[in-house]
């Protein structure tokens, strides 16, 4: 069990929470959520002790795993390592007793503290530790060969899914997981999501896929108003729950104000006269009808619309016999794609889908290899033909979309110059939309953070109205809100979608079309099925069951 009594935090004369008291009970699993700026992640470090609030009391148990936000701080250790160090007294024993065993000689006193510290690695299950944190790595697909190299060897999405084991080892009493599910596959969130299920402590997580809130929360704790309020049930019963209590407030509120116009007017006219006692009386009804004040959201929703500046071709593309393949540091060639062989048709929504590592970037280079005004410097085949259809016109998304913005501009002359004849209106609309509102727009392109940077391109795509959308998992720094609108976006764009996503809601929803890649690094394969992803999944539930 978490408890927060009266716990206030603001920057400057930004008020993000006041006066907060709430419980977190164990066995249940609570999404922390709320817009960009309302104040998650730093509830959240609160909650973790790495930052002291500034009025009231928190209460933590003694042991919590917490999912460390930097990649490089366990850069000197081995993977297992790092994994067993989300156990702090265990891992201290580990140390002390290592450093009493490489002594020379050993005192009496020595003697004795190694039996206790045999003692705390046995309460602590030390003896299976390596065991368990192989376990936990398995499940998030970090190969056995990995295990006993230094976290400086692995790349990034790696160690983001290292770190988490170490948050979810040792059976802590309370997890407390911020983003969690960025840079995890869909196979790996799968995997989470039925640990996190299971888990019979507290668990708090921000997270930004809807899929996982829905799925794994019992509660919702919303930052918003300037507090937190706890609903029960998942993501989109907290939304439902919500809008319902504003709803019947401002329902309420027109009734009374209608009401109190009509006693005010009662008053107006016969304040003067003899009626005073009904006109006392109109005033006290007045005063008890008093408006509920309806705080202000600190809700904001992008609006997205992708258009086509003119529809494409029938068919947007052909790829025949495609390969790409890559050298390895041993000298071997790893074989990405090989032998690929698709016709896309106009309006197609194409979801890439399986595990990191799989291809799925690297066949989206590959297929804009000879994209018509695509001027990416990365995109290549080794052999094969990728042939772009009449009137072909892309719009390009990449994973790392931050290298794709020129730095020191200002947003709006960055945008400004994918058309010249576009008004300062025109670029001021677009920009509005995307919730870079009055001066933000001024802002420096080198300023931006990763979400601000996603919108920026979103703004881009609608401003050149390409009728070929390859998005490269566009959703990873945006919020909840942005991501809805991007998923009901390209529902209605009628153009053609290439989409590498690991988001469920967004593959549910928006596929019409599934590649499917497995296998590697010498074996891959890539699945096509035309048809949405509740019909691949029933095609494979069948295939399993013969």
């Amino acid at each position: 069990m978490i408890s927060v009594s009266n716990v206030t935090m603001r920057y400057g004369q930004k008020l993000l929470f006041e006066d907060v008291s709430v419980t977190f009970v164990e066995g249940r699993r609570y999404g922390l959520t709320g817009p960009n700026g309302a104040g998650k992640s730093t509830f959240m470090k609160i909650l973790t002790g790495e930052l002291e609030q500034q009025k009231g009391t928190v209460v933590r148990p003694r042991k919590l795993g917490v999912l460390s936000q930097d990649q490089y701080a366990f850069d000197a250790y081995r993977v297992i390592d790092t994994v067993i160090m989300g156990n702090k007294p265990l891992w201290a024993a580990l140390e002390e007793r290592e450093i009493i065993y490489n002594k020379a000689e050993m005192t009496d006193e020595d003697g004795s503290r190694l039996g206790e510290l045999e003692g705390i690695v046995g309460e602590e299950d030390g003896y299976e530790a390596e065991a368990n944190a192989a376990i936990l790595l398995q499940g998030l697909d970090i190969a056995d060969e990995l295990h006993d190299r230094k976290m400086s060897e692995l790349q990034g999405g790696q160690k983001v899914r290292v770190l988490l084991c170490q948050a979810l080892f040792g059976d802590p009493q309370a997890l407390l997981l911020d983003e969690p599910t960025n840079y995890l596959d869909l196979d790996s969130i799968n995997w989470l999501q039925d640990f996190l299920v299971r888990y019979n402590g507290t668990l708090i997580t921000i997270s930004h896929d809807r899929h996982f809130l829905n799925s794994v929360c019992t509660h919702i704790a919303d930052i918003d108003y300037e507090t937190i309020i706890v609903y029960n049930g998942g993501y989109d019963d907290m939304v439902e729950q919500k809008t319902s209590v504003r709803a019947r407030i401002e329902s309420q509120n027109e009734q009374r104000e209608k009401k109190i116009s009509q006693l005010n007017d009662f008053i107006a006219r016969f304040s003067a006269g003899t009626r005073s006692s009904q006109v006392n009386s109109r005033k006290k009804e007045v005063e008890r009808l008093a408006l509920t004040d309806v705080a202000r959201s600190n809700i904001q929703r992008p609006f997205i619309r992708f258009e086509q500046m003119r529809p494409s071709g029938r068919t947007i593309l052909e790829a025949e016999k495609v390969n790409k393949s890559y050298p390895q540091k041993d000298g071997k060639i790893e074989h990405v794609i090989q032998d690929f062989t698709a016709s896309v048709s106009r309006g197609d929504k194409v979801v890439l889908m399986g595990r990191n590592g799989q291809g799925k970037t690297t066949m989206l280079k590959a297929l804009l290899a000879n994209g018509p005004g695509v001027d990416e410097t990365d995109v290549s085949i080794d052999s094969g033909v990728v042939k772009w259809g009449h009137e072909a016109q892309i719009g390009y998304f990449a994973q790392d979309h931050k290298g794709s913005i020129q730095m020191g501009m200002t947003a709006s002359d960055w945008l400004h110059q994918f058309d010249p004849q576009a008004t300062k209106e025109d670029i001021r609309g677009i920009l509005g939309q995307m919730l870079f509102k009055g001066e933000e727009g001024l802002k420096m392109t080198n300023a931006l953070s990763g979400g601000e940077a996603a919108r920026l391109l979103f703004c881009k795509l609608m401003l050149q109205k390409p009728n070929v959308l390859v998005l490269d998992e566009p959703s990873n720094h945006l919020d909840l809100e942005s991501i809805n609108a991007l998923n009901l976006a390209l529902q209605k764009y009628e153009g053609t979608v290439f989409l590498v996503t690991h988001d469920l809601d967004l593959i549910n929803e928006v596929a019409t079309r599934i590649w499917h890649f497995h296998g590697g690094p010498s074996n891959f394969t890539i699945e096509d099925f035309k048809g949405p992803y509740s019909e691949y999944l029933l095609q494979q539930q069948m295939s399993a069951a013969k």
